[in-house]
């Protein structure tokens, strides 16, 4: 037997996301997660105070795997726009290797009001400040002229949020699809031109 056992939270962790994404939030409830991942409501109540929490997890813990994955993508490209377009890349493969759990956690949350809204404009600024870091570096050695990275970088979330929560919801437009559309208008809002 090779790898640490797995942990009450992780088991947890699990079997919420396998029953929200079959059930839904509202749908579900504790006992069904309690039965689901063998352990007990004094286990899933020490790791998380409510259902809503213990949602709001799986989405810290999606963002977490997609902001890990960029960056591991990204490490040994050189400075500059290639280090978007991978980042862009890998988001999209990302989403498409977890289109499950980011409907839930995409479309799902929005029923769960201002305490979801608090935990995705958190997500969205997270992911922003990336890209910014990646534009930034992209005008310090002169991929592109001096922009407003900030406003860029939010208006770009817009856009990739808004085509991603389509995709995950319908199945379109296809990945490869909206990486041969959206990159090239968003780079072209920067000044840059393949």
């Amino acid at each position: 037997m090779t790898g640490e056992p797995i942990s009450t939270k992780e088991k947890i962790l699990d079997a919420a996301l396998d029953i929200f994404s079959r059930k839904g939030f509202y749908n579900t409830k504790l006992d069904e997660i309690v039965e689901a991942s063998r352990t007990s409501k004094g286990a899933i109540y020490f790791h998380f105070p409510n259902k809503e929490r213990l949602f709001l997890a799986l989405v810290d813990q999606f963002a977490d795997l997609l902001e890990r994955r960029v960056v591991e993508a990204i490490q040994h490209e050189e400075k500059g726009i290639n280090r978007v377009r991978v980042a862009m890349v890998t988001i999209l493969d990302t989403f498409g290797r977890y289109r499950r759990p980011a409907k839930i956690l995409l479309v799902q949350a929005a029923g769960l009001g201002s305490t979801f809204e608090e935990k995705r404009n958190e997500i969205n600024d997270r992911f922003a400040f990336l890209i910014q870091t990646y534009l930034d570096e992209s005008v310090e050695i002169g991929d592109i002229g001096p922009v407003d990275t900030e406003i860029v970088s939010i208006a770009w979330m817009g856009a990739i949020y808004n085509v991603v929560i389509r995709w995950v919801n319908t199945g379109e437009p296809e990945p490869e699809r909206i990486l041969n559309s959206l990159l090239p208008i968003l780079l072209k809002s920067v000044g840059y031109e393949d």
